[in-house]
């Protein structure tokens, strides 16, 4: 669906541009679990992704914190990227610019899951803040013959790093829409939360011994700072003024 004009300028068809990036161990899925949330089929030839990709997506977006909040149209980019090592470097680099991270391993592979810290490591590394959204997401739910990760080792996992966790199948479409949906939520609340405040926050004093709390609340200004930065040059909020168009959007 292309772009209307208002007085030879483009018309935004939506409100905001969020960029999700999938990342996880080669085979695990990624492609495939895309696949199905933006064109609800399964597509069984598998092919390695290729340093990156991306497919996209317009939903609808109601905030969960009032009844009569108002409705936000979204376009999602989902970025799929290679899992091999050889395009590490490369897909590091699209870290910084994604809003949320789809983590996935695959249920029937051992190594997958293992490699899930790692992945972590490389986004406290390379995201746009120590702590972004991401949801960790075990793939291939249908084969439950072959699970090798059960549900309750994986949870606790997801508990440690305190992320949503959700099981999923892109063959049967079991919980793909739930996933993103999900990451989608914490995005969007972050969001609305960096929005709500100035560009340049006012901290208030740090009540504990500033010899046990200094190095930490260093970290937490810094990543505070890090978010409302990065939610400032990224997101331009839908403005309702009508004289000019009714919605308008500037992403990088």
């Amino acid at each position: 669906m292309g772009d209307s004009m208002i007085n030879g300028l483009p018309s935004i068809e939506y409100d905001y541009l969020i960029k999700f990036l999938a990342l996880g161990d080669s085979g695990v899925g990624k492609t495939t679990f895309l696949y199905q949330y933006t064109d609800g089929q399964f597509n069984p030839k598998f092919i390695s992704t290729v340093g990156i990709d991306f497919r996209e997506k317009r939903v609808v977006y109601k905030p969960k914190s009032s009844q009569n909040a108002k409705p936000y149209r979204i376009h999602l980019q989902l970025w799929d990227t290679a899992g091999q090592e050889r395009f590490r470097s490369l897909t590091t680099a699209f870290f910084r610019d994604a809003m949320g991270f789809i983590l996935m391993f695959d249920l029937t592979n051992e190594t997958s899951f293992l490699n899930v810290r790692n992945w972590l490591a490389q986004l406290q590394c390379h995201a746009y803040c120590e702590d972004p959204d991401v949801i960790l997401v075990g793939n291939k739910a249908d084969r439950e013959d072959s699970r090798i990760v059960s549900q309750t080792r994986a949870k606790e996992l997801a508990d440690k790093y305190n992320l949503p966790y959700i099981e999923t199948s892109a063959f049967t479409a079991h919980n793909v829409k739930e996933a993103i949906e999900t990451l989608l939520e914490r995005v969007m609340q972050r969001m609305e939360k960096t929005i709500d405040k100035s560009i340049f926050p006012v901290r208030q004093p740090q009540q504990a011994p500033v010899e046990n709390t200094e190095k930490s609340a260093h970290r937490t200004e810094s990543n505070d700072m890090s978010v409302v930065c990065f939610y400032a040059q990224k997101i331009i909020r839908v403005n309702e003024m009508t004289d000019l168009q009714h919605f308008r959007g500037n992403f990088g």
